[in-house]
Parts: C-alpha cells; sequence; structure tokens
C-alpha cells in the first residue's frame, strides 16, 4: 500500500528554502560573509543605526550569536558600535564608511540573484505566493 503525502506543501517549502538558502550562502562566500553576517550589514544598510536587539529581531538570530557576527563584522572594519545616549544598557551599531562602500558594491549582485531566483513568476504569482506565504506564518 502506496502511502499518499499529505505535507507536501511543507516538504516543497523546506525544499525551496534550502535551495534559496545554498544560493544565497554561495553568493556570499564569494564577499568573504556567510548569511548570518551579510544580513546584519544588510539591516544596517537598508534601515541605519540600530541596538543588537533590533538587529536580532529583524534577522531571528540569537543574541549570543548576534554579538559573535558583530565581533566579527567589527573586525573586518564593517561596522562599529556605540553606547546609546538614552540607555545605558543598549549599545548601536552602525555601518562604517567601509561597511556602506562594500554594501553598495555588492548590493547590485544581491538585488539580481534574487531576481533570477523569482524570475519565473510573474507578477500574479509573485503576489499569490507571498499572500500564501503570510496566510501560513500568521496562522502559526
Amino acid at each position: 500500500m502506496v502511502k499518499k503525502c499529505t505535507n507536501l506543501p511543507f516538504l516543497q517549502l523546506m525544499q525551496t528554502s534550502k535551495a534559496v538558502h545554498d544560493r544565497m550562502k554561495e553568493e556570499m562566500s564569494k564577499n568573504k560573509l556567510n548569511i548570518p553576517e551579510f544580513s546584519v550589514l544588510e539591516v544596517l544598510y537598508q534601515k541605519g543605526k540600530q541596538t543588537i536587539q533590533q538587529i536580532g529581531n529583524c534577522i531571528l538570530i540569537s543574541s549570543g550569536s548576534m554579538t559573535y557576527v558583530i565581533d566579527k563584522l567589527e573586525q573586518k572594519g564593517l561596522l562599529n558600535r556605540s553606547d546609546c545616549p538614552n540607555d545605558r544598557r543598549a549599545i548601536h551599531v552602525s555601518l562604517t564608511d567601509e561597511g556602506n562602500e562594500f554594501m553598495d558594491k555588492i548590493m547590485p549582485n544581491y538585488h539580481q540573484v534574487v531576481d533570477d531566483m523569482f524570475d519565473s513568476l510573474n507578477s500574479e504569482e509573485a503576489e499569490t505566493l507571498v499572500r500564501l506565504l503570510k496566510k501560513v506564518r500568521n496562522k502559526v
């Protein structure tokens, strides 16, 4: 007796997620970054100065991991930390000039890679995909 796969949407989502993750990992390695490092840089590039907690909430990694990633990026000269004047417990993180220049250089390729991954979808399909993924996420 052949069992019917009842979790096919989940399996497809996980396989697709892995394929996208692997592609991004490959692209980021060309810039000597891993995905968490790129994610931190992207948040700072898009949003400007943030606290470590704000960055962690955007990219969904633990504060212990955040500290390690930020340490590595600071050693590379791509970001710096500063005390938050309104809250002594918080630390602000921002891109250095070198970090901004680096992101200016790599972001066009990043956008191209993302566009290439999803170019098989027309705009209606892309909107449907987003709507369906949000529907599943909101149920969780």
